[in-house]
């Protein structure tokens, strides 16, 4: 259960930047930066921490994100940390409403990630120190804000929690478009699940297979066909999944008819589904 050393980092247009200003706690340290790299981001700034990358709770809360840790830079100030970033993008759980808006200008994280998508910057994503949260004059030195779509009676998340939320939004939106593109993003979990017309085609007519020998009349046969078929159609088949089902379907049917043809069943068994002409 360790890390996939020869997978590369997912491509971005842009380049992200964590910034975390006054991180008190080494353990959420260490969760953000397994949260981080499970999201295929690197980049993580300090400024003016309160806990070093080398504490033994950061280095174990972070895991196989180990890397992250060692190469995280340390800055003296919020100016510093950002210097060589196009679009600064500032966190908070604080929401104003009425009148007291002037500072807090937000959007959701799913925005954010349409917004930054295909932007050739570098984007630094602030976060402020545990209990707190970014000042006033921090939350002034951002371009703009993001906040999470929390419960208003507890809107304000854990540190790592929150950085492991936005940054799996970013994430989620390259596996949507790159996914089975990038060789960081192989095709494992199929996005679009769907089978083919011929797959379709030997599914039915092997479900009608089994459905012939059921007792009664053909109301019943046809009816049994149809359910079963917009049941499993619903699901959202895969080829595998589909291949599977054929097969099982297959092997059921000649059982059946050994059962019920005896002798004749030598000569006659299918193992295998027959299209009818059409």
């Amino acid at each position: 259960m360790g890390e996939r050393s020869d997978v590369p980092l997912p491509h971005s247009e842009y380049t992200l930047h964590v910034v975390m200003i006054g991180t008190e706690h080494p353990g959420n340290l260490g969760a953000v930066c397994r949260s981080l790299l499970n999201h295929g981001f690197d980049s993580l700034r300090l400024v003016q921490p309160k806990c070093h990358p080398d504490d033994i709770e950061a280095r174990n809360r972070a895991k196989h994100a180990g890397r992250v840790l060692d190469s995280c830079k340390i800055f003296d100030s919020f100016e510093q940390a950002v210097a060589d970033c196009s679009l600064v993008v500032g966190t908070s759980g604080k929401r104003e409403i009425g009148e007291k808006t002037q500072k807090r200008h937000f959007m959701y994280p799913w925005e954010f990630a349409e917004r930054i998508e295909s932007t050739q910057q570098s984007v630094a994503l602030i976060f402020g120190e545990e209990g707190k949260g970014l000042s006033t004059e921090d939350l002034l030195r951002c371009d703009y804000l993001v906040t999470l779509p929390t419960w208003e009676g507890y809107p304000i998340t854990n540190l790592s929690h929150a950085v492991h939320t936005l940054t799996y939004e970013l994430h989620r939106n390259r596996v949507l478009a790159l996914q089975g593109i990038d060789n960081a993003l192989p095709d494992i979990v199929p996005i679009e699940r769907s089978i083919s017309p011929e797959q379709r085609k030997v599914l039915r007519k092997a479900i009608q297979d089994i459905a012939q020998f059921l007792p009664g009349g053909d109301e019943r046969r046809i009816s049994f066909t149809h359910s079963l078929t917009r049941a499993l159609q619903r699901s959202g088949l895969e080829t595998d999944q589909t291949n599977r089902l054929i097969g099982g379907f297959v092997d059921a049917s000649t059982a059946l008819e050994f059962a019920t043809k005896n002798s004749e069943w030598k000569s006659t068994r299918r193992r295998r589904v027959i299209l009818e002409e059409e």
